[in-house]
C-alpha cells in the first residue's frame, strides 16, 4: 500500500486567551501541522484539471497563443489550489479551536467547582482546628488555675499536717504529764484521805473513834474553828493569815448570825500579848466585805462603821470588833465545814 500523503499548513487564529510565552505574540495563538487528506487534494486536482482544459479550449477559440494561456492555467490552478486548501484549514482550526475552548472551558469550571469545593472543605477545616484551638487553650488555662489552686492547697494541707503533727506531740506530753500528775493526785489523795481519817478518827485505846473536827478545832453549828493563839513573833499580817488557813484548807472566819459571833469573840482570848484575832472582814471599795464576796449586813458589830481601804477587823472577847491596818500582826481564826459521819 502506498504510502499516505500529508500536506501541512499553518494558519494564526486571534482569541482572548492570555499569552502562554514570550516567543508568541500578544492575543495570539498558532496552530501548525495541519493535515490534508491527499483524496482531498486529488479531488482539487482533477477539478483543477478540468478547468485547466476548459481554459484551453477557451484560448484556442479565442486565438490566445498555446504557451500563454497555459501559464495563466497554471497559474488559475495553483491559486484554487491555495485557497481550497486555505479554507479547509480555516474549517478545520475553527473546529478545533472550538473544540479546545469548549473542552478547556468545561474543564476549567469543573477544576473550578472542585477547587471551590475543596477550598470550602479546607475552610471548614480550619474553622473547627480553630475552635478545637481555642478550646484546647481554654482547658490548658483551666487545667493550669486548677493545677495552681491544687498546689496552693498541697500547700496549705501540708502546713496544717505539721501543725496538726506538733501539736498531737504536744498533746501526747501533756497527757503524760496529766498521768503523772493524776498519779501523783491519786497518791495525795489517798495519802490525805489517810491524814483525813487519821485527824478525824484517830486511835486510842478504844480503837478508832471519829468526831467532827480534828484535833485542835473547835465544833460548833456544823463549822470546825482553830483559834491560832500565836506568840508576837509568830503572828501574821491579814494576808499571811489567810494563807496559812488555806494550808489547813479553810478561811479565816466569816460570821453570818449573831450567835456565830458570840462563839467567834468568846474563843478570842486576849492572852500572849494578843490585840486581836484577825477574821475575814476587810475594807473593800468604801464597803465591809467577807473574804466570801458577802456584803456585813450588821454594822453595829465593828467600832469603827466607816470602811477605810487597807483596813481589816480583828475580833477579841470582850469588846466589839476593831479595825486595823491589814498589814499589822495579829492572831488569827480559821474557819472550814465539819466532817460529817
Amino acid at each position: 500500500m502506498a504510502e499516505e500523503e500529508v500536506s501541512y499548513a499553518s494558519v494564526a487564529i486571534k482569541s482572548k486567551k492570555q499569552p502562554q510565552s514570550e516567543g508568541k505574540n500578544e492575543n495570539e495563538t498558532v496552530y501548525d501541522e495541519v493535515k490534508v487528506n491527499k483524496e482531498t487534494k486529488a479531488l482539487d486536482d482533477a477539478e483543477v484539471e478540468k478547468q485547466n482544459e476548459s481554459v484551453q479550449q477557451t484560448a484556442d477559440t479565442n486565438g490566445l497563443l498555446p504557451d500563454k494561456a497555459a501559464e495563466r492555467c497554471r497559474r488559475y490552478q495553483q491559486l484554487c489550489f491555495c485557497f481550497g486548501t486555505l479554507c479547509l484549514i480555516l474549517v478545520l482550526s475553527v473546529i478545533g479551536v472550538c473544540v479546545y475552548f469548549t473542552t478547556v472551558r468545561e474543564s476549567t469550571a469543573s477544576e473550578l467547582n472542585q477547587l471551590k469545593s475543596n477550598q470550602k472543605d479546607f475552610l471548614e477545616k480550619i474553622h473547627n482546628l480553630t475552635n478545637l484551638n481555642n478550646k484546647l487553650s481554654s482547658d490548658n488555662d483551666n487545667l493550669t488555675s486548677v493545677s495552681m489552686a491544687l498546689k496552693n492547697n498541697i500547700t496549705m494541707l501540708t502546713a496544717e499536717n505539721h501543725n496538726l503533727t506538733s501539736l498531737n506531740e504536744k498533746l501526747m506530753e501533756d497527757r503524760k504529764n496529766l498521768t503523772e500528775i493524776i498519779e501523783t493526785w491519786n497518791e495525795l489523795n489517798v495519802s490525805r484521805a489517810q491524814w483525813s481519817i487519821d485527824q478525824y478518827c484517830p486511835t486510842s485505846n478504844d480503837g478508832r473513834r471519829c468526831t467532827p473536827c480534828q484535833s485542835g478545832w473547835n465544833f460548833h453549828m456544823f463549822r470546825c474553828y482553830l483559834h491560832n493563839n500565836a506568840n508576837p513573833s509568830d503572828q501574821k499580817t491579814w494576808e499571811e493569815a489567810q494563807e496559812y488557813c488555806k494550808t489547813k484548807n479553810s478561811n479565816l472566819t466569816v460570821v453570818s448570825n449573831q450567835a456565830e459571833k458570840k462563839f467567834v469573840d468568846d474563843n478570842s482570848w486576849a492572852e500572849n500579848e494578843i490585840n486581836g484575832y484577825w477574821i475575814g472582814l476587810r475594807a473593800v471599795k468604801g464597803k465591809w466585805k467577807w473574804i466570801n464576796g458577802s456584803d456585813l449586813t450588821d454594822l453595829n458589830w465593828i467600832h469603827h462603821q466607816n470602811a477605810v481601804e487597807g483596813h481589816c477587823v480583828t475580833s477579841r472577847a470582850g469588846r466589839d470588833w476593831n479595825t486595823m491596818n491589814c498589814n499589822d500582826k495579829n492572831a488569827w481564826i480559821c474557819e472550814k465545814k465539819a466532817l460529817s459521819v
